[in-house]
């Protein structure tokens, strides 16, 4: 399993402009059981901070641009999120941090489950005794 693995979304349009249509375990390797977004960042904030015991996630950032650090306790990877046309897999036992927001960020994300904050990791020292196990 690669720690970045990106979906490239099919984009429909013409003269009028650009669509994007995603569908559950056809453009997105899950079903959906949670869809939200994070919008108006403040300059300088950082977000994420934790990891999933069990949850997959894809990240589109379908305005602006953020950069995404990714970590699965052996290797870490910093990618940039700037196209609404593709998405970021986000694998259970990832860590994943959110940077370096543009103003007109809008980044959606698409998760496998409901929320439960059991699922959360939220002390990298936790996560990392997790990959180990």
């Amino acid at each position: 399993m690669h720690l970045v693995n990106w979906i490239n979304f099919p984009t429909l349009g013409d003269e009028r402009g650009s669509l994007i249509a995603l569908e559950a375990e056809k453009h997105i390797p899950f079903a959906i059981k949670r869809v939200y977004y994070i919008f108006n960042t403040k300059a300088g904030v950082a977000r994420g901070f934790h990891a999933h015991k069990a949850l997959k996630q894809v990240a589109v950032c379908v305005s602006g641009k953020c950069k995404m650090l990714l970590d699965n306790g052996h290797e870490k990877v910093e990618v940039w999120l700037d196209s609404p046309n593709k998405g970021l897999v986000l694998e259970d036992l990832t860590w994943r941090e959110m940077h370096d927001f543009s103003e007109d960020c809008v980044l959606l994300v698409l998760a496998s489950e409901h929320y439960d904050e059991l699922d959360y990791i939220r002390n990298y020292e936790e996560f990392l005794k997790q990959v180990k196990t």
